[in-house]
């Protein structure tokens, strides 16, 4: 027994250091901690940098004495293994009061101020949905927050590769500031990937900004841009195809019914910059802008669109009719649209044969997605058209909204649906449909 111990104590002892490494990478940080005092060796392995590379560091918005210890590990873990760090997510899960904003402005300060100091690898930064228009953020809290991330991003303006300030919600010159800061050294930026989606504050009419025009135009390498559709104008797309177009490979861009997006823009200004980016796909994300004429202003057929998103977020508006959408403006994509996803609460309209007909029009679509009042035979056309392959769906998820609390018999119909076009789905299908009561 003895001789056994000492054997597998021995293997242990020898255990290669990229196996070693590979153990603690699946090891949370208590455990890590724990396993560094084993041996010499295996607290050589805890301090690797291989480990240390990706840190997202979550504070929980909610009054605690947990919330409390999550603080002082972020300072922790910044001060030990900060040098490493290449990718750092941080969030803030919806502050509950003044005291925890302020409690965790203070807690950024040191942990940006001590990581701008010892760090020169980090290439991607993500703070996402802090919500700054909120009233839990004073005005000097959330002054000096803006004031020690602009001082932090001008530290790693050289090295940063990818900034996502998602749902910051600031105002015009607070945003054009901080994203000033990412070329204040040579006045010019050479980052790929920007998330400033929801960045500025609702209602904003970013679009007609010279301050915001000034600051996009010392981006020269975007790849990836996405931001909310209230930034959308002539200026900035000849921007991006001055600039950028020569990287420039997607647009990702959100159009909420609360920000403004009734300005002009023209399709030749588009086309221009299509033209010089060849490569350039652009994703709508539409929330609540339903109205055809709406949507006709936006989705202009000079745009390379690959992806379109239209969702209602379960409202109901007689102005809502989708068939003219459906009908006359998607087909315009037919040879390059993607994705498609509706989420629609469609009570006063049947949709069916027209949704049917936009899927089989569009050559290139290999996801659906739908949310919708539909009937179920719909499924049993729309399988029976891609075993026949006159569409080429890979990934199909629809919910079938139902006006009746109970749903068993249109359970039954999708049940034999499956039976009948089984070996399709589970051979070439990512599919998943339910019915959902709508009541």
């Amino acid at each position: 027994m003895e001789d056994d111990s000492d054997s597998e104590q021995s293997s242990w002892a020898d255990l290669p250091d990229v196996c070693l490494r590979h153990v603690f990478h699946w090891l949370g940080d208590k455990d890590r901690s724990r396993a560094a005092l084993v041996c010499k060796k295996w607290s050589q392995a805890m301090y690797s940098g291989s480990l240390w590379r990706t840190r997202t560091i979550t504070f929980s918005g909610q009054p605690s004495r947990a919330h409390t210890f999550e603080f002082k590990t972020a300072l922790w873990y910044v001060k030990k293994f900060g040098k490493y760090l290449e990718h750092l997510e941080i969030k803030l899960l919806y502050p509950y009061n003044t005291v925890i904003t302020r409690k965790f402005q203070a807690t950024m300060r040191g942990l940006l101020s001590h990581l701008g100091k010892c760090n020169s690898r980090l290439i991607s930064l993500s703070i996402k949905n802090l919500e700054l228009d909120r009233l839990v953020w004073k005005n000097m809290v959330r002054a000096q927050f803006i004031k020690n991330l602009g001082t932090f991003l001008k530290r790693m303006s050289k090295q940063l590769d990818y900034l996502n300030l998602k749902g910051a919600r600031v105002t015009l010159e607070e945003g054009c500031g901080l994203l000033n800061s990412l070329s204040c050294l040579t006045n010019k930026s050479f980052i790929s990937e920007i998330n400033i989606e929801d960045f500025f504050s609702l209602h904003l009419s970013v679009y007609s900004s010279t301050l915001f025009h000034q600051t996009m135009s010392k981006f020269h390498s975007l790849v990836i841009l996405t931001f909310n559709y209230n930034c959308i104008s002539d200026e900035l797309l000849d921007i991006l195809r001055e600039y950028s177009a020569h990287s420039l490979r997607t647009l990702n861009i959100k159009c909420h019914i609360h920000d403004p997006h009734g300005q002009v823009v023209w399709g030749m200004s588009w086309a221009n910059l299509a033209k010089r980016a060849p490569k350039l796909n652009v994703n709508f994300f539409f929330e609540r802008v339903m109205k055809h004429d709406h949507l006709a202003r936006i989705l202009l057929v000079e745009i390379p669109v690959r992806s379109i998103s239209l969702r209602s977020c379960y409202f109901s508006d007689p102005d809502w009719m989708m068939r003219p959408t459906l009908t006359n403006l998607l087909p315009a994509y037919w040879h390059m649209l993607q994705k498609l996803t509706l989420e629609v609460n469609n009570d006063h309209e049947v949709l069916d044969d027209e949704l049917l007909q936009l899927i089989l029009s569009c050559r290139r679509l290999f996801f659906l997605k739908v949310w919708a009042f539909l009937n179920v035979t719909f499924m049993e056309k729309l399988l029976h058209n891609r075993a026949e392959r006159r569409c080429f769906l890979t990934t199909i998820k629809v919910r079938i909204y139902t006006a009746r609390q109970e749903t068993s018999e249109e359970d039954r119909l999708l049940r034999d649906i499956y039976k009948k076009f089984k070996n399709l789905i589970d051979s070439e299908l990512n599919y998943f449909v339910i019915t959902y009561p709508m009541v």
